[in-house]
């Protein structure tokens, strides 16, 4: 090939080149673990998700405190922070949905399951709205046997929303010496406070 051939080809070459366009590769950029979602859908830097109690749970964490009635004779632990107030013999503890009734009454004798199904349930029968009858059974606890009764009943209204929570009730009759003394534990139906409950029952001692 002439020397004038080859630098024709060349500059066809060149030509050709510069027409195609090819652009350059590009590389995609990599993956930043900054932004990379923390594994099993927690937050970055290990953080849990702030523990959620339905309406009516009493929290894990819940501190007690030793209750005596005036007059002695027992002491009882309820939850710290509640609310109280006292109508005759009997002190009630508040909060929120749930509710703990302490009643201390003198007694010739102990209370049985049929006592209470014969006395007692008529009774609560008649104050508490839409009652509905669970079991009568005989339990133990730190401070002896107890006879237990349970039931079900609407709550009063909300004096502001006017709603009405369904409650599921535990009534514990404790005896000793001629001292009767009950604790009702009360709160919506739908809560778990198991543990709550048998921490109060528990709790119960005599002087």
């Amino acid at each position: 090939m002439t020397t004038a051939r080859i630098a024709v080809a060349a500059v066809a070459a060149a030509v050709l080149t510069a027409c195609s366009g090819s652009p350059a590769p590009t590389t995609a950029p990599a993956s930043s673990p900054a932004s990379s979602p923390a594994s099993g859908g927690e937050p970055s830097g290990g953080t849990t998700a702030t523990e959620v109690n339905p309406a009516g749970d009493i929290p894990d964490n819940q501190a007690y405190v030793p209750f005596t009635p005036p007059g002695g004779g027992f002491t009882v632990k309820i939850p710290e922070g509640w609310a109280s107030s006292t109508a005759g013999d009997t002190t009630t503890f508040t909060d929120k949905l749930n509710q703990v009734q302490v009643t201390s009454s003198r007694s010739a004798a102990a209370p049985t399951t049929t006592s209470v199904t014969a006395t007692d349930v008529p009774a609560l029968k008649a104050k508490t709205p839409n009652f509905a009858m669970g079991q009568v059974s005989t339990v133990s606890r730190a401070a002896g046997q107890a006879t237990l009764l349970t039931y079900q009943g609407d709550s009063a209204p909300n004096p502001v929303t006017g709603k009405v929570v369904r409650d599921a009730f535990e009534r514990y009759s404790f005896f000793r010496a001629g001292t009767r003394v009950d604790l009702t534990l009360s709160g919506p139906t739908n809560a778990d406070n198991v543990d709550p409950w048998r921490t109060v029952t528990d709790s119960l001692s005599w002087s």
